[in-house]
């Protein structure tokens, strides 16, 4: 016998990192959600382990940056194809490296966060049926104690490649398989690379090695000749030859605690929203592992759906700001995939031609290792400090842009010294220079300017109140891009501004 057993605002299906994060997001902002997961158990064993300059700053904005760097090790360089070197540190945000944990570190954050805030984790619970009407929808789900049935004004899928929610909003995923076969494992080494973050190819595979930094290696190697299924266990000794083969050298690879063999696709789907179920993370795109981008851009999907979708359920903003999800993210999805996919053909490159042309995108051939202005673009995309979402015709050079870590001018030790501490408030920020006291964080354009909306928006001020955003109001939405900016403007265009992004008064 099925019985209701939640009524939720919100169920989030998936407790990965990406549903973690959205389900967090949206109980610190008063909505009421439900995560159901799959596994009746934590796992410790998952694939990713990159997290990047663009979703720290996303976690910096929850307070979680520094607690999840302290459990991994930071790399501010990576050299690729013997010529292609990149320095991270060259990267303008508060965090210019690439961070090597395990993922479930990211995980056990996540949902700490999001059950302190109140979201119902419910694990061992299997979506096996979905039906929406203009009010909602309705989950139909095999639990513990057998089949249970749960309600919610929006459904959204996090739940992976092979998503029960996608799969039953009969929403197609596209795409073709990429690469098959590829081996990871988490070992030890007698002996460390001389490189923080290494990555060689031959004409008959490649190897990567990256360090935990507590001990610990995560290696990825794919062997042209040994094409074998997902279901084949992973051989130590193998694999240790394809790393000599790539590397010159295998390491001296002992002590494996975890193996894995897998197979990576490249596929999206055509519609991130489907009416009140929406689609995030793995569910909506996939990938091959190349750049380490899958669960990075996960996150971030969360980020800018999480605070639009808060904003709909509140009733402060109407349904077709939904919309808005789908036109800025999937873009930035559909180059991921053009990214990956770009960087796993030079890997599995097999013609003489097409791997000298690979080892000169470094730079020169001949002169040894450089930084390569094309490959330092393309760290600022796979970073993700690069993505910008459209603004409108005629909008201030800033709109859709990324807002760098701003320092704040305090009145108040308490007050927020950056701005990415601004917006652990989950609100939008509004800098601006027309402070009624210079420094005050909650003070700001006069009351009646702004008071209406101090439910969704917090003010501040630059702590160089004569630099770049001099007589400029910059509106901060929640995930740290630019919604609006303006030179000087009236009373009559902020509150046009305020009204379009945080709704009526």
């Amino acid at each position: 016998m099925t019985s209701t057993v939640t009524e939720s605002q919100v169920v989030v299906v998936g407790a990965g990192p990406t549903g973690l994060l959205l389900a967090g997001d949206l109980a610190a902002a008063g909505v009421a959600v439900t995560v159901l997961e799959q596994r009746a158990e934590e796992s410790g064993l998952t694939r990713a382990f990159a997290v990047h300059a663009r979703t720290l700053e996303e976690l910096d904005a929850r307070g979680l940056a520094e607690e999840l760097i302290a459990t991994g090790r930071t790399v501010d360089r990576m050299r690729a194809f013997d010529s292609v070197e990149v320095n991270l540190g060259e990267l303008p945000t508060r965090f210019p490296f690439v961070l090597i944990t395990p993922q479930s570190h990211t995980e056990r954050l996540l949902r700490e966060r999001a059950v302190k805030a109140g979201a119902q984790l419910l694990r061992g619970h299997r979506v096996t049926g979905l039906r929406q009407d203009a009010e909602g929808v309705t989950l139909e789900v095999d639990g513990p104690a057998g089949p249970v049935r749960h309600r919610a004004g929006y459904v959204v899928g996090c739940d992976g490649v092979h998503s029960a929610v996608r799969e039953l909003s009969g929403i197609p995923f596209p795409g073709e398989s990429v690469v098959s076969s590829m081996e990871l494992a988490d070992v030890r080494l007698e002996h460390e690379p001389a490189e923080p973050l290494t990555f060689a190819a031959t004409a008959g595979g490649f190897a990567m090695v990256a360090p935990f930094g507590d001990g610990w290696f995560r290696l990825i190697g794919w062997d042209r000749d040994r094409q074998l299924p997902d279901s084949e266990p992973v051989e130590i000794d193998r694999l240790a030859e394809l790393v000599n083969r790539a590397l010159g050298t295998d390491l001296g690879i002992h002590d494996a605690r975890w193996t894995s063999r897998f197979h990576c696709d490249e596929r999206q789907v055509p519609r991130y929203r489907d009416g009140r179920v929406l689609l995030a993370g793995d569910a909506a795109h996939c990938h091959s592992p190349a750049g380490g981008q899958g669960m990075n851009t996960g996150l971030q999907d969360a980020a800018n759906l999480s605070w639009k979708l808060a904003s709909v359920v509140h009733g402060h903003c109407p349904e077709e700001l939904l919309d808005s999800y789908h036109e800025e993210r999937h873009p930035v999805g559909k180059q991921v995939l053009r990214s990956s996919g770009g960087l796993i053909r030079m890997a599995l490159a097999q013609s003489s031609g097409l791997r000298a042309l690979r080892s000169m995108l470094g730079g020169i051939g001949g002169l040894g290792p450089v930084v390569s202005p094309l490959a330092f673009r393309g760290a600022r995309l796979v970073s993700g400090i690069g993505i910008q979402y459209p603004a409108e015709r005629g909008s201030h050079p800033l709109a859709g842009k990324r807002v760098p870590d701003l320092r704040l001018a305090q009145d108040d030790p308490r007050s927020p010294a950056r701005l990415y501490e601004a917006l652990r408030t989950g609100r939008f920020v509004l800098v601006t220079t027309d402070v009624r006291a210079p420094g005050a964080f909650f003070s700001g354009l006069e009351p009646e300017a702004t008071g209406p909306w101090e439910d969704r928006l917090v003010q501040a001020a630059p702590a160089d109140p004569h630099g770049k955003l001099r007589a400029t109001v910059l509106l901060v939405r929640p995930d740290g891009y630019a919604a609006w900016a303006a030179a000087d403007p009236s009373r009559a265009e902020l509150t046009r501004a305020l009204t379009r992004w945080l709704g009526p008064a």
